[in-house]
């Protein structure tokens, strides 16, 4: 089998609404009902209706280093452009100062996104228009080139936290393009590949447990090497992707998202031995952690699903700890899903039976 995924659109919009949780409030309520033929209309609705919001509260500003020739001293004189301009018999000063602007990355970031958008074929007329119509407030706003984007110098404060799920769609959306064609245009790609969605479904399945088991405290967890004598400096770091714990209960989840979940070898399919040793290591580096203390410590590979006709499921007992490996098939209805997630939670942590409804 060719190991392609299969993944309902409207799923997408889900992960992202436990990624970025402003996609729950109220206002985004309409988009939740409606079902996406395409990923590009999923996006520019998402967009369209953000930047409105963003709109009624304003644009975000922020200061801008400028220099220009001015009659009047404005902030501080640049010395050596000033002089050049009395050398030339100009009247004007060479001054540097900050202005406050709109015309700033984060804005640019989204006045790009949204020209791509309306750039392709494959977005409906109705969520180009509203996205149009913005962009008539985006008229003083520089576009940007999407590979140029240094995505380090996006910082998020209290003035445009706002801003934080309209520009993680926006990296999404440049990040499923295609590199430069030789006509030096940009089209859309598939946005199923397995960098991408890695990271959203690792941080769906977190932000999932997150709002609906609280009391299972998740977090990503760095683990301590259990040593005889030594130091650690040179081992590899311990980074848990979901961490649950319940007293002296824990399940370490390790998401994987792969085009295929398991590994062939002359026909014969087993699973991942990195992934494998891997999870291994991080439940006996947390059982180590107990010492003495009674304790119940498991861990699981949860696969995203694909269409391969052999799919992991099964659950071993390694050295006195469960290990399990399950899959779970983002091509169901969500509610579907969700009752996956739920029963992964309540076999490991039975108290919490009826928390994720």
């Amino acid at each position: 089998m060719s190991g392609k995924k299969h993944i309902l659109i409207k799923n997408i919009y889900y992960m992202l609404s436990y990624v970025y949780r402003i996609l729950n409030q109220s206002v985004y309520e309409d988009l939740a009902m409606e079902e996406f033929d395409e990923m590009y209309d999923m996006f520019a609705a998402i967009l369209s209706k953000g930047i409105g919001v963003q709109l009624k509260q304003g644009l975000y500003r922020d200061y801008r280093s400028c220099q220009e020739d001015l009659p009047v001293m404005r902030g501080k004189i640049h010395m050596p452009d000033t002089i050049r301009n009395r050398l030339a018999q100009k009247k004007a000063l060479s001054c540097q100062f900050d202005l406050l602007t709109e015309n700033n990355l984060y804005n640019q970031i989204l006045k790009t996104a949204a020209l791509y958008l309306l750039a392709s074929g494959k977005v409906k007329a109705v969520y180009k228009d509203s996205l149009k119509k913005e962009l008539l407030y985006f008229s003083g706003i520089d576009s940007l080139d999407p590979a140029g984007i240094k995505w380090t110098r996006v910082r998020f404060h209290r003035n445009n936290q706002t801003y934080r799920m309209l520009l993680g769609v926006c990296r999404l959306l440049f990040e499923g393009m295609l590199l430069t064609t030789e006509q030096g245009s940009y089209r859309l790609a598939s946005f199923f590949d397995e960098q991408r969605m890695y990271r959203l479904y690792e941080k769906f399945i977190l932000e999932y447990y997150k709002r609906h088991y609280p009391g299972l405290s998740p977090g990503k967890k760095h683990l301590s090497w259990s040593l005889d004598k030594g130091e650690s400096d040179m081992l590899p770091v311990l980074k848990t992707d979901i961490h649950l714990q319940k007293g002296n209960a824990v399940l370490i989840i390790d998401a994987k998202y792969y085009a295929k979940t398991t590994q062939e070898n002359y026909g014969i399919h087993t699973i991942h031995s990195a992934n494998l040793y891997q999870i291994f290591t991080y439940v006996k580096q947390r059982h180590y952690s107990f010492g003495n203390a009674p304790h119940q410590m498991s861990g699981m590979l949860l696969y995203a699903k694909t269409d391969e006709e052999i799919q992991p499921d099964a659950v071993y007992q390694m050295r006195g700890n469960q290990i399990s490996v399950k899959t779970l098939d983002l091509n169901r209805p969500f509610s579907e899903i969700k009752a996956q997630l739920n029963k992964i939670a309540e076999d490991h942590f039975p108290e919490e039976t009826g928390m994720g409804q």
